[in-house]
């Protein structure tokens, strides 16, 4: 196969769904209907914890960052996703490309990272409860939130620097519906195997290491909770230890299914979905998860609702 240096590389073409064009406009109505209420349900969320003072506690902190992250991942992906399915295929240069490529790494890293800082206040709030204060102060919240968008921009940095650094080989056909680093990487005409034993090994600590760390963390919680004198207070934190559960299971499972498959693992189409499992299905049902199991948010949000109306009304 010829040869072609990726300086050379101008643009790449994202073919999409479009071996299924039967199919194009009613994922493009669903894919569209999803995007918006994930807009709107991650806003919401924002917009409540950033208003009402009650929920400036580490807990809903973290779910504000979560939810900016997952508007975050939604945005870059799915403009361009739909993009892709009203025209069948479409054009992307080379820096837009590898501009997605980053961002997704970088946002989906943080994600990670995040949902691990969300355990282990979880795990310090329910199994010590008296000096969750001092474990969970301001200055280790903080400090927990900046390391993880810190670590998000490393991965997306040295992961998207040494993927555009490879040469391309033609014709540039990108058989997916966004720039993510496998589907990018079928096209490199080098040896990448020094690339994949870096990015499994870092897959394998940025995925699998966090869920192992929270899944041992709810270990100890559900001990904990199991110990608890009051049914009220098991039952409450069942709800919010559920709810994180929830999110850490879609989230990681459907990452760890498009970055840890092998490359003949599944069909190109099956890929495709997967891989919009976690841009898709973890950015819209987190505000679900979190809202409709969450007493707290319901009354912030009655109360946010009330003062409106009041407002109106005078």
């Amino acid at each position: 196969m010829k040869r072609q240096n990726q300086s050379f590389v101008v643009e790449f073409i994202l073919l999409g769904f479009s071996n299924s064009p039967e199919l194009q406009e009613q994922l493009f109505g669903v894919f569209l209907i999803i995007y918006l209420v994930t807009l709107i349900g991650n806003a919401i969320i924002i917009v409540i914890i950033s208003l009402e003072q009650s929920l400036h506690v580490p807990m809903y902190l973290f779910l504000l960052n979560l939810s900016l992250v997952d508007v975050s991942i939604s945005a870059v992906i799915m403009p361009e996703v739909l993009v892709v399915l009203s025209t069948e295929k479409m054009s992307i240069s080379f820096v837009s490309c590898f501009a997605q490529m980053y961002f997704v790494l970088f946002f989906g890293g943080t994600e990670c990272f995040l949902l691990g800082a969300m355990a282990y206040d979880r795990f310090a709030a329910i199994c010590h409860p008296l000096s969750y204060p001092m474990i969970m102060n301001k200055g280790i919240f903080m400090r927990l939130v900046i390391l993880s968008w810190a670590l998000g921009f490393m991965l997306g940095t040295v992961q998207t620097s040494w993927v555009s650094s490879f040469p391309f080989c033609g014709p540039h056909e990108i058989n997916h519906i966004s720039c993510e680093t496998p589907a990018v990487l079928d096209l490199v005409c080098a040896d990448t195997f020094l690339y994949e034993i870096y990015a499994f090994t870092g897959t394998i600590l940025i995925i699998l290491v966090p869920f192992l760390l929270i899944l041992l963390s709810y270990v100890r919680i559900l001990f904990a909770i199991l110990k608890m004198p009051s049914t009220t207070g098991r039952q409450k934190a069942f709800s919010t230890c559920a709810s994180h559960l929830t999110s850490v299971t879609l989230f990681y499972g459907t990452a760890s299914m498009t970055y840890l498959q092998p490359k003949s693992g599944y069909s190109p189409e099956t890929k495709k979905l997967t891989s919009l499992s976690y841009s898709l299905l973890t950015p819209l049902l987190n505000p679900l998860i979190y809202s409709l199991r969450n007493s707290e948010m319901k009354r912030a949000l009655m109360k946010l609702w009330q003062r409106k109306v009041d407002l109106h009304t005078f």
